[in-house]
């Protein structure tokens, strides 16, 4: 469908809210829903399916368009992809799967990642960060991959909290210099500590962050599996958010 024809669908839609142009709008815009779902699976490993995920994303896609406003000049595909995140966030936060002992632990592997960097001088491998918790590697690897879902949970705080200020601000012509200038030394501080990590850890964060791509792809680039992928998207984050510390939600705005 040409923009044009997008165009005079929406506004006959506005017009009459025939069930038939709602339909057609949404079928129009599943791609979105897959792309958010892609996107947000690799927070999730192998603990929700992907269908699953699309179906959570679909009912923020219909709430989108029922809230749209396209006089108000915000691009839909902007809108709708923060409203789709966040219907399959909290359809996820409902779930309810965050036990408090592992809030504790993921704490705690945060700032065992900075104690060892500290000591030796580099990222610490999976077995030197068993040793110091004192587990078996296939135990400390296991919490990692659970660990995935608290950096799904902070990054649904941040959409919770930015959400609507990031849509109006999207059709703003410019930023207030100031802003522009912090979140680019943040950019700039982010940029070094990535540079650190292990290059596989680094290779993930730029495909996921810079490059825009879902988990899927970025285990189709790097021929690992997706549940390894998403592995090592932990092991990264964790080892940036000790460092990053009130700037850590910096990770969710690229």
């Amino acid at each position: 469908m040409t923009e044009k024809n997008i165009v005079e669908l929406w506004e006959q839609y506005e017009k009459t809210n025939q069930p038939a142009l709602k339909e057609k709008l949404i079928m129009e815009y599943a791609p979105l829903v897959k792309y958010v779902a892609g996107r947000l699976n690799i927070y999730l490993g192998q603990n929700v399916e992907y269908e699953d995920l699309i179906s959570y994303g679909i009912f923020g896609l219909i709430d989108a368009i029922d809230k749209f406003d396209i006089k108000k000049g915000v691009k839909f595909e902007t809108y709708a992809s923060l409203r789709i995140r966040g219907a399959i966030l909290d359809s996820i936060r409902k779930l309810d799967w965050i036990p408090r002992s592992l809030r504790q632990k993921h704490k705690e592997i945060e700032k065992i990642y900075a104690e060892l960097e500290a000591e030796l001088g580099r990222a610490p491998t999976d077995e030197e960060l068993a040793k110091k918790m004192g587990l078996e590697v296939k135990e400390t690897r296991e919490i990692l991959k659970k660990i995935n879902l608290i950096s799904l949970i902070s990054l649904e705080e941040y959409v919770e909290q930015n959400s609507e200020f990031s849509v109006e601000s999207s059709s703003k012509s410019s930023e207030q210099p100031e802003n522009y200038l912090e979140k680019q030394e943040l950019k700039r501080i982010l940029k070094e500590y990535i540079e650190k990590l292990p290059e596989r850890e680094q290779k993930v964060l730029f495909f996921y962050y810079f490059e825009d791509l879902t988990l899927k792809e970025i285990s189709a680039i790097m021929g690992v599996s997706e549940s390894r992928i998403s592995q090592l998207h932990t092991k990264a984050i964790t080892r940036l958010r000790s460092k990053l510390g009130k700037y850590k939600n910096i990770l969710f705005e690229l």
